[in-house]
């Protein structure tokens, strides 16, 4: 993990702003904020939120948080300025930040996907009931098994395989990432929601880090025009790479320095 890289990376996020505009898109957890056994104690590292204050309003330059977080929560949790776009539910919701809110893109479901969401619902909190430290996380198109706090590794990867299995029918979509199972009942991915805030934007290049398996979806729909940045160890389709999130906050701190 080079420091050229994210040198590489930076200047071309600020290359492409000064050519006619970028969108500069991020993960939340594990990317701007380390991540937390309890997720409710998730926060961006101050040098990240100093950064995006500095780039708001950059002219040619657009912000945006795309999370596996529902976005309510995710605005309540990631301290961006207003303006910045607000993909939670790995795509299934979108709003803007606005008033020290969210302001939500309608969305709701049919009545057969919502009953098809309740039954997984149901499957995955009779499967953790017996076992300590798992729980179920509902989100308005999906639900979510965490392990993270299981201590019994076979216990874990029992509660995984099941929701996997949850997750194999032809209506749902199963996303695994580092201790958790997201099953939902819309084919949305942050690419899409990504190819979808470029088309609205008009921006020919996207900027977009991430850490985990569900990041990849993403990097593996943007062009080699693009910037993909991938936080932390592991394969990855992305171009560039930095150790944490400390190593993306300067990152941001580098591109904040050579636009304003």
């Amino acid at each position: 993990m080079s420091a050229d890289d994210a040198a590489r990376a930076a200047a071309e996020v600020v290359a492409a702003v000064r050519g006619g505009g970028a969108l500069l898109a991020l993960d939340f957890d594990g990317c701007l904020a380390p991540l937390q056994d309890d997720p409710e104690l998730s926060r961006a590292l101050p040098e990240a939120v100093t950064a995006l204050d500095r780039l708001a309003g950059v002219r040619g330059l657009h912000l945006a948080i795309v999370s596996g977080r529902a976005i309510g929560d995710l605005s309540d949790k990631a301290e961006v300025p207003q303006g910045t776009h607000l993909v939670g539910s790995h795509g299934g919701e979108r709003g803007r930040r606005q008033d020290g809110g969210v302001a939500l893109d309608p969305f709701t479901l049919d009545p057969e996907r919502a009953r098809a969401l309740a039954d997984l619902a149901a499957a995955l909190d009779d499967a953790v009931a017996p076992v300590p430290g798992a729980r179920v996380e509902r989100k308005p198109a999906s639900v979510v098994l965490h392990t993270r706090t299981v201590a019994d590794a076979a216990a874990a990867a029992r509660l995984t395989e099941h929701a996997l299995a949850l997750g194999a029918g032809d209506d749902v979509d199963a996303m695994r990432g580092k201790d958790v199972v997201e099953l939902s009942v819309l084919e949305v991915t942050k690419g899409d929601a990504l190819a979808a805030l470029r088309a609205d934007l008009g921006v020919d290049v996207v900027a977009y880090a991430g850490d985990d398996v569900t990041d990849e979806r993403a990097f593996a729909t943007l062009g080699p025009g693009d910037v993909t940045v991938k936080v932390g160890e592991g394969a990855s389709a992305a171009r560039f790479r930095v150790a944490d999130p400390d190593a993306m906050a300067r990152l941001l701190t580098q591109v904040a320095d050579d636009l304003t």
